[in-house]
């Protein structure tokens, strides 16, 4: 019996969501034109996956909110906490 095309999906995300610390996650969105050519051409520029550049933004912007909660009493434990409120342009 041939599979359905919600089943071949639903195998595809599954085999896909395993990453090499079994702890991969869907992410699905909409993003702007600008900034999804800006993601290619980065991912293109540093020979990566979209994906690879997406964590590099995405830890180093965390770095830096870190750097910043440290400047708060108790910031970093009320960043973790999802407590601390900061500004992009701060």
């Amino acid at each position: 019996m041939a599979q359905s095309n919600a089943e071949r999906q639903r195998a595809y995300r599954t085999r896909h969501l395993k990453d090499e610390n079994g702890k991969g996650e869907m992410l699905n969105i909409l993003l702007d034109l600008h900034a999804k050519r800006a993601l290619e051409r980065l991912a293109t520029c540093y020979g990566v996956t979209q994906k690879a550049i997406l964590e590099s933004i995405l830890r180093q912007a965390e770095n830096a909110a870190l750097d910043k909660a440290a400047e708060f009493p108790n910031g970093q434990a009320d960043y973790y906490d999802g407590k601390l409120r900061i500004s992009l342009g701060q």
